[in-house]
């Protein structure tokens, strides 16, 4: 194989991954969106209570909004291993403990993404037999965020797994651009 052909195969691959780092930011605005969402359906159901004309349709928005919102969420912080004690137990070892560890990790991330998308995927068929009020919507309109988190979170563990395994899981941190140089003063800064 020529260097002509392994620099196709790297940009390929490459390409590849980074379609995932576009449906990171896409979901990363659509948290941003549910969450705003949520925030302003919450706002509303105060005001009209206190005025005296309740919207009723507004905890079901609240409600969907804000369990998408954390599905959502959830997957996209297993996208970027946004986990405190999961990361720190990782961190603190280096070489092939760590390697073992860090798939352990993934491994039990996949199975609870799977549990997801099983148990997740029967409470969205059951849903189909209950329905909210005022709106009359099935209650399966809820339980469907369950298995999409469920099928995202495996998607992105699996990624983390392939990338890992292939690359290592050290990343080092990016270094800090704002700390003053060892030893040096902090130059002051003259504002408005």
């Amino acid at each position: 194989m020529s260097i002509a052909d392994k620099l196709v195969l790297q940009r390929q691959h490459h390409l590849k991954w980074r379609s995932f780092d576009r449906l990171e930011l896409i979901l990363m605005m659509l948290c941003g969106i549910l969450c705003f969402g949520f925030s302003l359906s919450v706002m509303c159901d105060i005001v009209t209570r206190t005025i005296g004309h309740p919207w009723l349709w507004l905890q079901e928005v609240t409600s969907t909004l804000f369990i998408y919102a954390i599905f959502i969420g959830a997957a996209v912080a297993t996208r970027r291993n946004d986990h405190l004690y999961l990361t720190a137990v990782s961190e603190a070892l280096h070489g092939t403990p760590r390697l073992v560890v860090e798939i352990v990790i993934r491994v039990v991330v996949l199975g609870v993404a799977f549990c997801l998308i099983g148990f997740g995927y029967i409470n969205f068929l059951r849903g189909f037999g209950s329905f909210r009020l005022p709106s009359g919507t099935p209650i399966a309109s809820l339980y469907a965020a369950i298995p999409l988190a469920g099928v995202l979170i495996a998607l992105f563990t699996v990624e983390q797994l392939v990338n890992g395994i292939r690359n290592g899981f050290d990343h080092p941190e990016p270094p800090e651009e704002d700390l003053p140089p060892a030893g040096g003063s902090v130059p002051t800064r003259v504002g408005l």
